[in-house]
């Protein structure tokens, strides 16, 4: 009678204690699959980081890409530098693209230089298929062909695409890097600027800042099946 009366209270137990298992068992393959998502946010963060291009004309939020990653590199590196503020938007052609990236933009008695200037290197092509001259491209310039049978990048320059009809032609010849995610109207009203026989604008266009977007990471959210704490408080 004594081991029929043990048997069932193991039983009892046992039956008490399985669907709170399950439950610890599922919460925790949920907490393991939110924690993988995100890592995996943050791992895309890190490889396609977003910038807001603040201009005298409004701010373009561009994203860079994964699979271009000296061009994206690059740009992460000098954003931090600072070496776009202050830069003049040097070379804009309405219907086509418009030009920034020249630290000799930011002075007027350099003029005669303005799309020559940038740092003391080049960065290597990257040509991807999937990449293409839509509007709000961000696209590195560079040197003409025969100065360059590489096609390697200037080193800070770049355009951004205003009419992808065209620029279709430069796929496959300038390297695409990234694109404007949320702004695209700045770039209609820095294209709609009056320029003179060099393309150069008669109003000063600006950027003032490149800020990193900064995203706070999503926290898993509280997981309303874990089991709680005994309350230990006695009633008086």
């Amino acid at each position: 009678m004594k081991r029929i009366m043990i048997l069932a209270a193991f039983a009892i137990l046992a039956a008490s204690c399985g669907p709170r298992a399950g439950k610890n068992a599922e919460a925790e393959a949920q907490a393991d699959s939110t924690a993988t998502k995100l890592t995996e946010m943050e791992q895309k963060r890190i490889e396609e980081p977003e910038f807001d291009i603040i201009t005298s004309k409004g701010t373009m939020r561009v994203k860079l890409y994964s699979k271009t990653p000296k061009h994206r590199d690059n740009f992460v590196k000098l954003v931090k530098e600072k070496f776009y503020d202050g830069v003049r938007f040097h070379r804009v052609i309405e219907g086509f693209m418009i030009q920034t990236g020249d630290p000799y933009s930011r002075d007027t008695a350099k003029i005669d230089l303005w799309g020559q200037g940038g740092p003391d290197y080049t960065v290597p092509a990257e040509f991807v298929n999937e990449y293409w001259h839509k509007k709000g491209a961000l696209a590195a310039a560079r040197r003409g062909d025969m100065a360059n049978p590489t096609k390697a990048s200037s080193g800070s320059q770049f355009y951004i695409v205003h009419d992808e009809n065209a620029c279709l032609h430069l796929d496959g010849q300038y390297s695409i890097f990234g694109e404007v995610t949320e702004g695209l109207e700045v770039i209609d009203k820095i294209a709609a600027v009056d320029v003179d026989r060099y393309d150069r604008p008669y109003e000063d266009v600006f950027i003032t800042e490149i800020r990193p977007v900064y995203v706070e990471p999503v926290q898993p959210a509280a997981d309303s099946t874990a089991v709680e704490p005994a309350d230990t408080t006695k009633a008086e």
